[in-house]
């Protein structure tokens, strides 16, 4: 299925999380927390300005970022899980 996000949205899938500590211990499904790493695998067109101009998004497909914990929708694309959410909603890009 193709998706492709509009204006100023972003389609991540999330990167998964640690099942074992670094002391070995593994963490069970049901205690890990929700991750909050992803890679961008859709960008929309940017955002519209006041003026009518349209601002470009400033990361791209295939960054990793980090978001917010409880930012976005999550949904389900060919059976993967995926969050959409603004491009304002990133705390940064991982280099």
């Amino acid at each position: 299925m193709k998706f492709s996000p509009l204006h100023d949205r972003l389609l991540l899938k999330p990167l998964s999380a640690e099942t074992k500590t670094k002391a070995g211990i593994i963490i069970p499904d049901t205690a890990q927390e929700k991750p909050m790493q992803g890679e961008v695998v859709a960008v929309g067109k940017g955002k519209r300005l006041e003026d009518g101009r349209l601002q470009p998004l400033g990361v791209k497909i295939g960054d990793k970022v980090i978001y917010g914990k409880w930012s976005g929708t999550e949904v389900k694309l060919d059976g993967a899980d995926h969050v959409i959410l603004k491009e304002e909603d990133l705390f940064g890009i991982l280099g």
